[in-house]
């Protein structure tokens, strides 16, 4: 089968007169509001050139179709998006929702992948006839798609609950800590409850001291922004050294404890490493400051660059009006901070633990749901989920 088997693509325009919602495709969320997603509508006032999209029907976007832009309209019973996305409808004898899944299969996304051609890596395009050509495996019966996609939707609420479990559990904690803490003075500064000693505050590698072509599959993890951007610790994507790589740049290792500062592009977020760290070294993009525990606690410092309004004032200050957000080692020195007692340190700290066993609970049951959610659409493309739905049905309820 190919993937002109399951869906046609079709061109309609508004009806004259009409006005239906504004719409935009974005990577994660499918189809928003454009005025949701910009906070402004930037369609034009005339969208009769604009594309009609029905509930149950699919765009994508040629420009990022590579990183997974398709989506279905599942919210909206029309709206009009962009004429430069192609928009298709579902055969009939196919599940809808079953075929959302199913495009949107780590599977799909990496023969998106493979289609995709341009000079420029964030903006390479894929045309409608070769995302159409693409090989499918032959689909199982309706019923079954129905039964799966069932399945799949459940996971994804599932999934979508825990994740505002969290979401409220970091509330939680941002409120403790403007409750103890929001108005205490600035009265001291990065720099004065850094570790004593050379390199207590020190960013990663930068020009040819560690070029992309060094990388390789194993070796001396290297972290970037992406273990800070979420704002607490987490492992993405993978990028080594070689011992002999690492022996060059040891200088730049970070150690458990340490508070991992974004300096470039998202600015400001803000991880601490792991116990548990294997031998790592940061690159340029994230700043790693080893604490004076006796003077402040990397939790309490973390928490004082994401919250304190001084200090949330003074990273804004110091980023406003660049053409790309960007901070650098000089002002997280210079950065002020509050500077409580010790012991009301460890008393808010010693508070938050049990937000943080329940985060982990919740993020363990997030994990869970991930891994079904990738079996169930790695057996879907495959062609294999028959068995596994008849065969063990409890283990997907």
């Amino acid at each position: 089968m190919k993937v002109k088997d399951i869906l046609v693509e079709f061109k309609e325009n508004p009806r004259l007169g009409s006005s239906p919602e504004v719409l935009t495709l974005t990577e994660r969320n499918g189809f928003v509001r454009q005025s949701d997603r910009f906070n402004k509508r930037l369609a034009t006032e005339d969208t009769s050139k604009y594309k009609l999209i029905h509930q149950d029907e699919f765009a994508f976007n040629p420009y990022l179709l590579w990183a997974g832009a398709i989506a279905r309209n599942c919210e909206f019973i029309e709206g009009v998006i962009s004429p430069l996305y192609p928009t298709f409808r579902v055969k009939s004898g196919l599940d809808p929702a079953f075929a959302q899944h199913f495009l949107l299969s780590p599977q799909m996304i990496a023969k998106y992948d493979s289609i995709a051609f341009g000079s420029v890596p964030r903006r390479r395009r894929s045309s409608v006839q070769n995302f159409l050509n693409l090989s499918i495996p032959a689909l199982p019966p309706l019923a079954e798609q129905r039964r799966i996609a069932e399945i799949l939707d459940l996971n994804h609420r599932i999934s979508s609950s825990l994740d505002q479990e969290i979401s409220r559990l970091d509330e939680l904690e941002k409120f403790s800590y403007l409750k103890s803490f929001g108005n205490d003075p600035t009265t001291t500064t990065t720099q004065e409850v850094a570790a004593q000693g050379k390199g207590s505050i020190r960013t990663g590698p930068f020009g040819s001291q560690l070029r992309h072509d060094e990388f390789v599959s194993e070796g001396i993890a290297v972290l970037g922004l992406d273990n800070v951007v979420a704002n607490r610790f987490q492992w993405v994507k993978q990028r080594f050294i070689t011992p002999e790589k690492y022996d060059e740049l040891r200088r730049y290792k970070v150690t458990p404890g340490d508070v991992l500062v974004s300096i470039m592009g998202t600015t400001g977020r803000c991880a601490i490493v792991p116990d548990n760290i294997p031998t790592t070294i940061n690159t340029k993009h994230i700043c790693a400051i080893t604490t004076d525990h006796c003077r402040i606690l990397p939790e309490f410092l973390r928490a004082s660059f994401l919250w304190h309004p001084s200090v949330r004032q003074s990273l804004m200050q110091q980023t406003k009006g660049a053409v790309m957000a960007g901070l650098n080692m000089g002002i997280i020195k210079k950065l002020p901070l509050p500077a409580p007692e010790m012991s009301r340190q460890l008393e808010w700290v010693n508070s938050l633990r049990s937000i943080e066993v329940l985060r982990q609970e919740l993020s363990k049951k997030q994990a869970l749901c991930l891994e079904l959610s990738t079996s169930l659409k790695a057996r879907a493309f495959q062609g294999s989920l028959s068995g596994f739905l008849s065969s063990s049905p409890a283990s997907v309820a």
